[in-house]
């Protein structure tokens, strides 16, 4: 992707090399509808992808609509998501989310950031995953814990809040990367920009970057 007129020159070509190292990089949560999505990112919180997918196939098999979901036992959705972290808060997180779905959405999954706002499990950063990769809509920047640490230590923001972190980002960036910057910082985060302390010696963007906050590095 060409690097527009308007971003920072260093920061397109951090993206541009990022895009070329990480060919690969994309969503990787296993889904065949949005009702899925929502399902696999309310229990993606603080759990690798591979974890979720590992569980969803017997999931979505057994449950196959927002109803089916919202009137689930709940000792039963429990048993089949208990290998996640905080697995009764999600599982009770989504059979009240699908239990609104029902109630005020048909069964269906709305699009719209306000409505999946109200879903519980739903932050802004699942509600623009579900956005982006159910419905074709980039209207923000999801910022997970890869997207954190690697935008302070670029420099590309100061913030700790999520919120603001995106609202950083948005303004930095070209909308045509927005969906994809997550994953190419994910990627980066896990191969090489690891918390605590990254492997700076083998970054390739090592030269364009300030190591914001990094004290120690190998």
């Amino acid at each position: 992707m060409a690097i527009p007129e308007m971003m920072d020159r260093a920061v397109g070509g951090i993206l541009q090399t990022l895009s070329a190292t990480y060919p690969e990089a994309r969503y990787y949560l296993t889904f065949s509808s949005p009702l899925e999505l929502l399902v696999a990112a309310i229990l993606s919180a603080q759990v690798r992808d591979e974890v979720v997918n590992a569980i969803t196939p017997a999931l979505f098999k057994k449950y196959r609509s927002a109803r089916d979901f919202a009137e689930a036992d709940p000792a039963e959705l429990e048993g089949m998501v208990r290998t996640v972290t905080f697995y009764k808060n999600k599982a009770a997180n989504i059979r009240k989310a699908c239990r609104l779905l029902v109630e005020r959405h048909g069964g269906a999954v709305p699009e719209e950031m306000d409505a999946l706002l109200e879903l519980p499990g739903v932050a802004r950063k699942t509600a623009n995953v579900i956005q982006q990769h159910a419905f074709g809509r980039v209207e923000g920047v999801v910022v997970d814990t890869h997207v954190i640490r690697l935008a302070q230590r670029l420099g590309w923001t100061a913030q700790k809040d999520p919120a603001k972190i995106e609202r950083d980002l948005m303004a930095l960036l070209d909308k045509g990367w927005w969906d994809q910057v997550p994953h190419l910082l994910k990627q980066h985060g896990r191969a090489v920009c690891r918390a605590p302390v990254p492997a700076c010696s083998r970054c390739v963007v090592a030269k364009r970057c300030p190591k914001a906050g990094v004290s120690q590095h190998t």
